[in-house]
């Protein structure tokens, strides 16, 4: 790979296949086919999921809240230090 520096050769690509042409009727009919085999969400599941995510946001930012309190006073001690 001679005149490749860096990570240049991670764009180096093979010879390039050519996908064949779907119309948009075809494609409308694939993406329906495809999304009636999804496995889809019952309603109480999203709303149990949709709980269970606000819960943990909230108790994740009280956690960095606290934390982020607990540094801010030892940065500041240690600048007192300093002047």
């Amino acid at each position: 790979m001679q005149g490749l520096n860096g990570w240049s050769f991670l764009f180096v690509q093979g010879p390039r296949r050519r996908m064949a042409k779907t119309s948009p009727g075809e494609f409308v009919r694939q993406v329906r086919a495809e999304t009636a085999k999804v496995s889809w969400p019952t309603r109480r599941e999203t709303i149990t999921t949709t709980i269970m995510v606000l819960i943990m946001t909230s108790v994740l930012s009280l956690f960095f809240l606290g934390v982020d309190q607990v540094l801010g006073r030892f940065v500041k001690l240690l600048l007192s230090f300093a002047s």
